[in-house]
C-alpha cells in the first residue's frame, strides 16, 4: 500500500509539474492560465489530450510538436519528473498529516521559482511572497496543532526554540540584504534575500543556515565546473567569472537537501537548543 501510495504522488507531481511549466511560462505575460488549451509556440496548434500526458507524451512523440515537428523543450519532462520526485519525498518525509497539503504547495512553489529564475535570472515578488507567507503560516501551525496535546499550543512558538525559528527568517534575510546592500546588487539579488526569509521560517535557524552555506558551496562547484568544461570546449553555456548566475536554485536545491536529511541541523542544532 505505501508504495502504491509513493506510486500515486508520483503521479500527482508530474501532473502538478505540468501546470507548473505552463504557470512559469505565462507568468507575467498577458497570458491568461486558465483559459484555452496549451498550444504549440511554434506552429499554434492546440495540444489534444495525448500530448498532454506528463514525461510520457514527451517520449512517445520524440520531443517534437505532432503538427509541425518543431523541437519542445527538454524542460517540460523536466520539471514533471522533479515534481513528481519531490512530492513523493515530501509524502515519504511527511506522511498523511494535515500538514501534507502546506509542504505539497511549498515544493510546488520552490520549483515554479526556480524554474523562472534559471529562464528569466530574476525572482519574481509574487511567487516568493507566497513562499514566504506560506513557509510562516507552516510554521505557525507546526508550533500549534503540533503541541496542542501538552496543552501549550500557541503559546510554545515565544519559548527559546520557537522563538529562534520565527527569527531564523528575519536573520537570514538580513545576511542577504546586507551582501546585497554592499555590493549594490553585484555579489547577490535582493530577491534572494526575500527568498532566504520563507527558508529560514521553513527550515528554522539551525536547518536554514546550513542550508545556506550548503547553497553557496554548491554554486561554487557548479561554477567551477562550468569553467573547466568551457576550458576544454565541451560546455556551450559561455560561462565566464563576471557571469551572472542565478542563485535562487542552489538555495532552494540546500534547503530540499537539508530537509530531506537533516543531517546538517542535526551537527550544529546543539549550539541553539
Amino acid at each position: 500500500m505505501f508504495l502504491l501510495n509513493l506510486f500515486l504522488f508520483f503521479i500527482f507531481g508530474t501532473i502538478v509539474g505540468s501546470f507548473l511549466n505552463v504557470f512559469v511560462l505565462r507568468y507575467n505575460t498577458n497570458l491568461s492560465f486558465a483559459k484555452g488549451r496549451s498550444k504549440c509556440f511554434s506552429c499554434g496548434k492546440e495540444l489534444s489530450w495525448y500530448e498532454l500526458v506528463p514525461i510520457v507524451s514527451y517520449f512517445v512523440f520524440l520531443g517534437k510538436c505532432v503538427g509541425c515537428k518543431s523541437k519542445i523543450s527538454l524542460q517540460y519532462p523536466i520539471v514533471e519528473f522533479i515534481t513528481g520526485l519531490i512530492f513523493v519525498l515530501i509524502f515519504w518525509k511527511v506522511g498523511f498529516t494535515i500538514f501534507l497539503p502546506l509542504y505539497l504547495f511549498l515544493g510546488a512553489i520552490l520549483i515554479a521559482i526556480s524554474v523562472y529564475d534559471i529562464l528569466h535570472k530574476i525572482i519574481p515578488d509574487g511567487m516568493v511572497f507566497v513562499f514566504d507567507i506560506v513557509a510562516l503560516f507552516l510554521l505557525i501551525s507546526l508550533y500549534y496543532f503540533g503541541n496542542l496535546e501538552t496543552g501549550i499550543g500557541f503559546a510554545n512558538i515565544f519559548h527559546k526554540s520557537g522563538l529562534l525559528d520565527l527569527l531564523s527568517g528575519p536573520i537570514l534575510f538580513s545576511f542577504f540584504a546586507f551582501l546585497w546592500l554592499v555590493s549594490s546588487g553585484k555579489w547577490m539579488g535582493f530577491g534572494d534575500a526575500k527568498l532566504a526569509l520563507g527558508v529560514g521560517w521553513f527550515l528554522g535557524l539551525s536547518g536554514g543556515i546550513v542550508s545556506i552555506m550548503l547553497a553557496f558551496w554548491i554554486g561554487a562547484l557548479f561554477s567551477l565546473i562550468i569553467l573547466a568544461l568551457e576550458k576544454l570546449k565541451l560546455s556551450q553555456l559561455k560561462l565566464t567569472i563576471k557571469s551572472e548566475v542565478p542563485f535562487a536554485p542552489f538555495i532552494i536545491l540546500a534547503l530540499f537537501i537539508e530537509f530531506f536529511t537533516g543531517w546538517g541541523t542535526a551537527q550544529i542544532g546543539y549550539l541553539f537548543f
